[in-house]
């Protein structure tokens, strides 16, 4: 079937910290060599591999499977970027790239495709723990290596699935705080006239902090009606597609007149670009460090109560909508979400009384009937 050893010398081979070396005969009869084999049980499982792909395969198909295992992850991650139609250049796009290059590359891009096990997935899970990394990272990280993995295994360059088994690491929702109508009258009054303004429309809008940035005065459609199409995004501080949204699509949302008049104010005092952008900075944006600046400064001066963080005037929107009776359909609509399940997933507890005020309607409408 084949054998293994190790190439370094050491008097105790069993024992040191260096890989086994496999050798072997392909499907042609040739005699190959594989290395990088942490323990003899994996180097045993790799032979037997070999030696069920050859029963079943045909010689030329199993070359080929043979030649993509010898790919490494960051040879075969390359390739397989590409072909990710769908993701796109920003959003999706950038954590992908993000998890490949600064997580899965360091961390395993030398290794062979042939040689990733569910054990050395679940290795590298307990380094991205062991390094500080966000459980909601995690979860990101793993789902790209998983499908990276996953494709590599359906074009045979394993005999068995890497991820058989590996659990998705737990992802725990922070708990949403949602501030007071009077701490939001606080925060407006302390924040600058920039930063003020992008909390109105994430309190008055429901935007959220990259949409309130590329907040525009054409895109008041109506008295009562504020069309959201683009965001400035994070990591480029360039305009990008909605999240959750393809290119040129966009939502409407209504414009409270105290946010309108807002957006009137500040045009008066400020002026606005030629394309009718309100905020800016130097590079014709108003972008995500500039706000992160000016929400440290806030924080600063208005202690932040409870946790409440920026994104928290995003939530006072959703519960001042819930809390007057607004239909949670037209709430996730207008908040660019998902689907309604993330809706009501974050925000069910602010309709704590809706099962019993339904119960009391059907309770009136049954006896009506009567």
């Amino acid at each position: 079937m084949g054998s293994f050893f190790k190439e370094c010398g050491c008097s105790r081979p069993t024992r040191c910290p260096h890989p086994y070396t496999i050798r072997f005969r392909d499907a042609l009869g040739k005699q190959r060599e594989e290395a990088g084999y942490d323990t003899q049980d994996d180097a045993i499982e790799r032979l037997t591999q070999i030696y069920a792909e050859k029963k079943t395969t045909a010689p030329s198909v199993a070359e080929v499977r043979r030649e993509l295992g010898q790919q490494t992850i960051v040879e075969y991650a390359k390739q397989w970027r590409p072909r990710q139609r769908k993701m796109t250049e920003y959003s999706t796009g950038c954590h992908v790239d993000s998890s490949i290059n600064v997580h899965i590359i360091p961390r395993l891009g030398s290794r062979k495709l042939n040689s990733v096990t569910p054990i050395v997935v679940e290795r590298f899970l307990d380094e991205l723990e062991t390094d500080g990394v966000g459980r909601g990272n995690q979860m990101n990280i793993f789902r790209v290596l998983k499908a990276i993995l996953r494709d590599a295994y359906g074009k045979g360059a394993m005999a068995d699935d890497p991820v058989r088994g590996v659990q998705e690491p737990e992802y725990g929702r922070e708990k949403v705080v949602i501030p007071s109508l009077a701490y939001v009258k606080k925060a407006l009054a302390a924040a600058d006239e920039h930063l003020a303004l992008e909390i109105v429309m994430m309190v008055g809008c429901g935007l959220r902090n990259g949409e309130a940035r590329a907040v525009n005065v054409n895109n008041v459609v109506a008295d009562d009606v504020y069309r959201v199409h683009e965001q400035i995004h994070s990591n480029t501080h360039r305009l990008a597609k909605l999240k959750h949204r393809r290119a040129g699509e966009f939502r409407e949302v209504p414009l409270p007149r105290s946010v309108r008049e807002a957006m009137e104010r500040y045009e008066e005092k400020r002026g606005t670009t030629k394309e009718g952008y309100l905020l800016r900075g130097p590079s014709g944006y108003y972008t995500e460090p500039m706000e992160r600046r000016r929400v440290q400064k806030l924080f600063k001066d208005l202690p932040a109560k409870d946790g409440v963080g920026m994104y928290g005037f995003r939530h006072y929107f959703a519960s001042n909508a819930l809390g007057n009776g607004i239909p949670i359909t037209d709430v996730a609509e207008w908040m660019g979400h998902k689907s309604i399940e993330e809706t009501y997933r974050t925000y069910r507890h602010l309709m704590p009384g809706s099962i019993t005020k339904a119960a009391r309607i059907l309770d009136a409408g049954l006896w009506d009937a009567a």
